[in-house]
């Protein structure tokens, strides 16, 4: 299960209490990371390393999940122990929308690659 970002808390306070508009954006992208993204935790860089687009399914109960396969390159490069992931709202840079620790850490090394089954990227509003 995803966690919100402190980005979009403060974006979802703003727009429903503040009337400061937030105006999501498309597509979105998954990221992988070597630690916590919220507390400053390293996003994988090189290697052939790129975000890729992910899409999800319309909530039922406040609950979504990837609607697709996400295959990510195969590694040119140590991508290192990766154990996070991130919703981002940006190819590069841009900005944290959710997050979540992976279910089995993985070392990522010359050769390897990371699929994410349809599904198992779960958001969940509570």
């Amino acid at each position: 299960m995803a966690g919100f970002s402190t980005y979009l808390k403060n974006a979802l306070v703003n727009a429903s209490m503040r009337n400061v508009a937030y105006t999501s954006v498309t597509p979105i992208y998954i990221a992988l990371f070597t630690g916590n993204p919220n507390t400053g935790g390293s996003e994988v860089s090189g290697g052939s390393y790129v975000r890729k687009a992910i899409t999800f399914i319309a909530p039922t109960l406040g609950v979504t999940s990837n609607a697709l396969v996400i295959n990510f390159p195969v590694s040119t490069g140590i991508w290192g122990n990766i154990s996070y992931f991130g919703v981002m709202d940006a190819l590069t840079v841009g900005n944290l929308l959710y997050f979540g620790e992976l279910s089995t850490h993985r070392n990522l090394i010359l050769g390897d690659s990371v699929s994410v089954p349809v599904g198992n990227i779960i958001i969940t509003l509570v």
